[in-house]
């Protein structure tokens, strides 16, 4: 069967056809700029890369052109070929653990919790109701970015703040990048033959860590937003709340304004200036002061995180994992990371660690045979697992 995985952002739309169950992916692509001046779309089918400048107006314009671009290069002879379209949905609060199949009540819901993922939730809605108007006979399936980390207990995501927060407005810990860590857990289920006890490192512009035991996620970095956990391309991770307070009053700014400055200025941005970890990498290999400090305090909140883990994961930890863009690709992060583990008897394997990188089409383990805890560099596929999820429930 034929089946559409969709990323919908505020002003973009990720699109991948995937023939299921063979997972074999036809065509793929993006569009940007929606609702803006020089908005444009992108496809690749056959290792030929299309771009095409557009007026995309919204979110039903670009399913439009979508449904277009698919027929006219022999996708589908038809939209009735699409049996599903399945939906990343990046907030499912606290209602779902798992991937469902959209009606009404569902709809209702994602908007509902939309004030949880102000910037997301609104987007996948539009998204959802683009393609019901344009392919009314396929199944539509909400596949939640929150969904995974279900598993976490009330000790976990619980915050230690009045009890009634959470009765009245559902403020704990959610944890995000569910989708990406789920797919590693799985593949490395297929890899060890073995529900796992796993550290999974997502790392990429934003970042989270999370164990996972036999199988399930007992914790992740994340929280009741992503601004919560290790420090990032240009979010700061934790801090003390008292800075805001403290900050905004100097300043003489409101909190939206702190918001801002938290999220978009912070991170690696914030202490060096530039949050593209291939920038910082030159930058390091150059010896830039400010550089080096931010990557001694971004490994540093990595490191923190994994030691964190292994201790609640009883010492027991078959396998370190590092996924996402950076995590696939940056050797020098995963270098500085694994060096500040030592004491857990993390052996790097140097020459394995500069060779394997996901955008040469090379994963695998990067830790000497001698290392106590082996550690992977794996490529995520959060569209193959909206797929997956999707086709599961069709």
């Amino acid at each position: 069967m034929k089946l559409l995985s969709i990323n919908a952002g505020s002003s973009s739309l990720k699109f991948r056809l995937y023939d299921m169950p063979e997972e074999k992916l036809i065509i793929k692509g993006t569009f940007e700029r929606i609702g803006d001046t020089g908005s444009f779309y992108t496809t690749r089918m056959n290792n030929e890369k299309v771009t095409v400048e557009a007026p995309i107006n919204d979110h039903k314009d670009a399913v439009e052109i979508l449904s277009k671009v698919l027929v006219e290069n022999g996708c589908v002879k038809s939209l009735d070929e699409i049996e599903a379209v399945g939906h990343r949905v990046v907030h499912g609060g606290n209602k779902y653990s798992k991937s469902v199949v959209i009606n009404d009540k569902v709809l209702h819901e994602i908007e509902r919790i939309s004030e949880l993922a102000p910037l997301h939730n609104p987007a996948a809605l539009k998204g959802i109701y683009a393609f019901k108007n344009s392919i009314p006979n396929a199944k539509m399936i909400a596949c939640f970015d929150t969904a995974f980390h279900q598993t976490m207990d009330e000790a976990t995501y619980l915050y230690a703040i009045p009890y009634e927060w959470y009765i009245k407005y559902d403020v704990r810990k959610y944890g995000f990048h569910g989708l990406s860590h789920k797919f590693i857990t799985e593949k490395m289920t297929e890899v060890l033959n073995k529900k796992p006890n796993l550290i999974i490192c997502h790392i990429g512009n934003g970042g989270s860590i999370t164990a996972v035991k036999e199988g399930k996620c007992v914790d992740t970095s994340m929280g009741f937003t992503p601004n919560a956990g290790i420090m990032m391309g240009t979010r700061s991770g934790d801090i003390d709340y008292s800075i805001l307070n403290y900050v905004m009053k100097k300043e003489e700014r409101n909190l939206e304004w702190m918001e801002n400055r938290l999220n978009k200025y912070s991170g690696l941005e914030g202490i060096a200036g530039m949050s593209d970890l291939r920038d910082i990498d030159q930058a390091f290999e150059a010896k830039e002061g400010k550089v080096i400090l931010a990557i001694d305090m971004y490994t540093n909140r990595i490191v923190d995180y994994i030691a964190r883990y292994y201790v609640k994961l009883g010492g027991v930890v078959d396998s370190i994992v590092f996924t996402a863009g950076g995590g696939e690709n940056d050797s020098i992060i995963r270098a500085e990371v694994l060096k500040k583990l030592s004491a857990l008897g993390i052996e790097l394997d140097e020459e394995k660690n500069n060779n394997t990188m996901t955008r040469k089409g090379v994963e695998g383990i990067i830790t000497k045979d001698t290392s106590k805890i082996p550690v992977y560099v794996l490529a995520t596929d959060e569209e193959l697992m909206i797929a997956r999820d999707t086709f599961e429930l069709c």
